[in-house]
């Protein structure tokens, strides 16, 4: 099984407590989603973060309907947290947050590692693009949600 690395990180304007709890309510998953994904949280209720916590959700890519389901395997607030696909489109899927930094500033990581059903051609014309087309609307959407603070 291939397994293909995905990183990026991104400094936001805030105290390292606002954004890790920005990021550990499973909710703003949506905020952080484009809406050309048909993205929704299936799991009901309040969502508390913990190893072992599950979450499922339910999203359109190429027009196919997905389900998929994510464990927290590792929680460590306010540095970093990890989930795990369960069940999904993907073969493997492990995606790092980290959060580093103090005072006002924080830099966000996203490390991710993941392997495909059709290995390193269907990740060529399909999945390393729509992942990196994400994770640019999902860098957009958090400068506008974490603006520069002019001092």
């Amino acid at each position: 099984m291939k397994i293909f690395e995905f990183e990026r990180e991104q400094w936001l304007s805030r105290p390292l407590e606002e954004v890790f709890a920005f990021f550990a309510d499973a909710r703003n998953l949506q905020v952080l989603t484009p809406a050309w994904l048909n993205f929704e949280i299936l799991t009901p209720g309040a969502i508390e973060m913990h190893p072992g916590t599950l979450i499922d959700y339910r999203l359109r890519l190429h027009g196919i309907p997905l389900r998929w389901q994510s464990e927290i395997t590792v929680w460590d607030p306010p540095w970093r947290f990890v989930d795990e696909q369960r069940r999904g489109p993907y073969r493997m899927w492990r995606h790092e947050h980290r959060f580093e930094g103090g005072g006002s500033k924080i830099l966000v990581q996203d490390h991710i590692l993941y392997a495909v059903p059709g290995g390193w051609l269907i990740n060529r014309l399909f999945v390393a693009r729509d992942v990196e087309e994400i994770f640019c609307w999902r860098r957009k959407k958090l400068q506008d949600l974490f603006p520069e603070r002019v001092p």
